[in-house]
């Protein structure tokens, strides 16, 4: 069977499986006895409605950008790494310790050693999955959600026992000096109406960044070529000359990095300390966020403002329709996840034999203009 044009594959399939997706909470939400079309324009106003609702919406778009590539670079590796959680939470750790124990003159220079710091944290908490796995065969998805676990204990511990503020009951850090404090959407998009309270701040523009830095690396450089070929056929890469253990080693190691990322939006931009849970399932919704957006970059950025809609605009929800709870706004999410991963062939087969069809019409149509009826 032909395949389908690319746009339609980044955009056209994920895009119809949404549909699908909405239209089934449709009916649950009318189940329990709720007018499914005010639902959704709650949701939608909630998330779109305003510069504030926007600030909340594009704040968790950028969450699910970083964890989201994250899974993206591994995928094209023929890596499953669903250890986004903990990566991301050890590299708010790394924020933490850079910004804690240097007093920065300057927010742009705390922003960059902050981002070497959580990006080498979450880089070394993939680091020993990525080992296992090239060298020792244990299967990357076992090892990496272990480590979500073993990461989750580590920052209580820490923030229990050694970051924890003296006096204080609340396990987390300090707040980090004022001079450290990123410029939120008031302050470089004030323009726009983002109000002072908005948490979106300078990370988005560096999560686009990340995104066009990972274009670059898997379309545009020798060692993306080897991720996608090995990910497409390890015998094929190995015959190739494509060592298995360095490619497993650097696309997890890469992978980790940029769910490491994530906290500079969290620890840095919104909270301005280290506090417990702050990933808040972010490094989970990245594998549906990669899976919706077909590992490509720019269908990873408009999965995550999908999902970061679903978030901004669930909580709006469950405050003006309170028979709606956080449960079923999480049934709406997994039924997008259900839509856009599990049943992508019930979207995806339809339209290629649609494209399929296109296809022959337009060469028998261009065949008959080649050789029209009672020529010689």
């Amino acid at each position: 069977m032909g395949k389908m044009p690319k746009w339609a594959d980044v955009i056209l399939v994920p895009l119809s499986s949404t549909l699908l997706a909405l239209v089934v909470s449709g009916l649950v939400v009318l189940f329990i006895g709720e007018n499914p079309m005010q639902a959704m324009t709650i949701m939608v106003r909630g998330a779109f409605g305003s510069a504030y609702d926007w600030g909340y919406t594009l704040y968790y778009t950028t969450n699910f950008i970083f964890t989201g590539l994250a899974v993206a670079v591994a995928f094209h590796a023929r890596l499953f790494n669903i250890g986004g959680e903990g990566q991301a939470a050890l590299g708010g750790l790394g924020v933490a310790m850079v910004l804690l124990n240097i007093g920065w003159p300057h927010w742009s220079v705390a922003l960059v050693a902050a981002m070497c710091g959580a990006a080498l944290f979450g880089a070394a908490w993939a680091a020993v999955p990525a080992y296992l796995q090239a060298r020792r065969g244990s299967h990357v998805v076992i090892t990496t959600i272990m480590f979500n676990y073993i990461a989750a204990a580590l920052l209580v511990y820490l923030l229990v026992n050694v970051f924890r503020v003296e006096g204080s009951m609340v396990p987390e850090t300090a707040r980090f000096s004022q001079t450290m404090h990123l410029p939120n959407a008031a302050d470089f998009a004030g323009v726009l109406g983002f109000p002072p309270s908005t948490p979106l701040n300078v990370s988005f523009l560096i999560a686009l960044l990340c995104a066009l830095g990972v274009w670059v690396l898997i379309w545009r450089t020798r060692l993306g070529y080897e991720i996608r070929a090995f990910g497409h056929s390890e015998r094929a890469a190995i015959y190739a000359g494509i060592h298995p253990a360095r490619i497993i080693m650097i696309a997890m190691l890469i992978s980790g990095s940029l769910a490491g990322l994530m906290a500079i939006n969290v620890v840095q931009g919104e909270a301005e300390r280290l506090v417990l849970d702050f990933v808040e399932g972010a490094g989970f919704v990245g594998i549906a966020v990669a899976l919706m957006g077909r590992s490509h970059p720019v269908g990873v950025i408009l999965a995550a403002l999908l999902f970061g809609a679903l978030y901004q605009g669930g909580a709006e929800l469950q405050f003006d329709m309170p028979a709606i709870s956080r449960d079923m706004v999480v049934v709406i999410q997994a039924l997008v996840i259900l839509f856009t991963g599990a049943l992508d062939n019930m979207v995806r087969m339809p339209m290629e034999r649609v494209f399929l069809s296109l296809k022959h019409q337009r060469a028998a149509a261009a065949q008959a203009r080649s050789h029209p009826a009672g020529g010689a």
